[in-house]
């Protein structure tokens, strides 16, 4: 059995960027849930579906293959053999992978990878309901959060820089919409697991929420 770490928590809270970090210096294997979802996402809007399209949803499913590589030590994501890891940053992207991962379907097309890479590998994984679903069991479990505020520069400041125009109140307007979309839905809601260690990155470095997390670590 591989040892696991659990980081949930909502959009743009630096759970990518600290499980990342974590898993480096752990030397684990970093599994990135959401680009995996994204994956699918891509699937279905290659497809023309739209995120209220629940029964296309449901059966582009059938046909979608969505794995995690690495290329000179770079996580990759592959759709059907394609590797689609620059289109999964995109807001619509994003948006749909929201939307769709409440399809239960959705989520059962990529639980079962998700837990065999955590039985055989030690892992960083990283998402929405990893310590409540995917990986109830896991040896640590943390939820990560920040302000609405923060999340919502955070995202600017990374949009920004790469040239891409964007609208910080229209930002912070849909992470607090996707908050709520995520924490109501019916399957999986994002929600603090009860043995969830709690920790607010609002005034806290990249630093020092990797150290916090690698000090529950046995």
């Amino acid at each position: 059995m591989g040892y696991s770490i659990a980081i949930d928590g909502p959009a743009g809270a630096g759970k990518s960027t600290i499980a990342r970090l974590v898993a480096k210096e752990k030397g684990f294997i970093y599994v990135d849930t959401g680009a995996m979802y994204r994956g699918l996402a891509v699937h279905f809007l290659k497809k023309g579906i739209r995120p209220e399209d629940t029964e296309k949803i449901k059966e582009a499913c059938r046909d979608a293959q969505v794995s995690i590589g690495y290329e000179e030590g770079q996580q990759q994501v592959y759709l059907n053999g394609e590797n689609i890891t620059p289109l999964l940053r995109s807001e619509e992207v994003g948006s749909m992978a929201s939307k769709s991962s409440a399809v239960p379907e959705v989520r059962e097309k990529l639980l079962s990878l998700q837990r065999e890479m955590a039985r055989s590998q030690n892992v960083v994984m990283d998402g929405r309901d990893i310590g409540t679903c995917v990986l109830p069991d896991a040896d640590v479990k943390v939820y990560l959060t920040a302000s609405s505020r923060t999340r919502a520069k955070r995202r600017y400041d990374e949009l920004t820089s790469r040239g891409v125009p964007c609208d910080l109140e229209q930002i912070e307007r849909d992470i607090i919409e996707r908050d709520s979309r995520d924490m109501n839905r019916e399957t999986a809601p994002l929600r603090q697991a009860e043995d969830a260690v709690l920790v607010d990155s609002s005034d806290m470095t990249i630093r020092q929420v990797a150290d916090t997390i690698l000090g529950l670590c046995r």
